[in-house]
Parts: C-alpha cells; sequence; structure tokens
C-alpha cells in the first residue's frame, strides 16, 4: 500500500490591486455609513428596551397597589 506522496502545488503569487484616490475615498464613505448605521441601530435597541422597562415598572407599580380580593357585583 505504497501511495505516491505527492507534494501540493505551490500557491500561485499573490497579486495586490492598487486603490485609486476616489475609490479610498469610497470605501472611506462606505465604512463611515455602515458605522453610523449601527449607531442608530444600537440607539433604535437601546431606547426600545429602556422604555419597554419603564413601562412594565409602571404596570408593576400599578398592580402592587391595586386592592388585592376586591369583588364587583
Amino acid at each position: 500500500m505504497s501511495e505516491s506522496q505527492s507534494t501540493p502545488p505551490l500557491a500561485a503569487p499573490r497579486q495586490y490591486v492598487t486603490l485609486t484616490s476616489a475609490e479610498l475615498a469610497a470605501r472611506k464613505r462606505r465604512n463611515v455609513f455602515i458605522a453610523l448605521g449601527l449607531v442608530a441601530f444600537m440607539v433604535l435597541l437601546f431606547t426600545t428596551t429602556f422604555l419597554r422597562m419603564m413601562h412594565n415598572q409602571a404596570d408593576a407599580r400599578s398592580q402592587a397597589s391595586a386592592p388585592v380580593g376586591s369583588i364587583d357585583r
């Protein structure tokens, strides 16, 4: 059972692309908009969570102050 041990082919040399100044500016602008979108999404999640917690606390306070065992007939 001797399988030939072949060496893997050599990787092709990497070719890098040099971006122009317009392409670099477009990339930077795109990154800024992505960052602003993420920050806006985080603020939205925080605000929604905070408001829901405040609403739930208000409901809990109103239920705690309600009379227990009263039945209206």
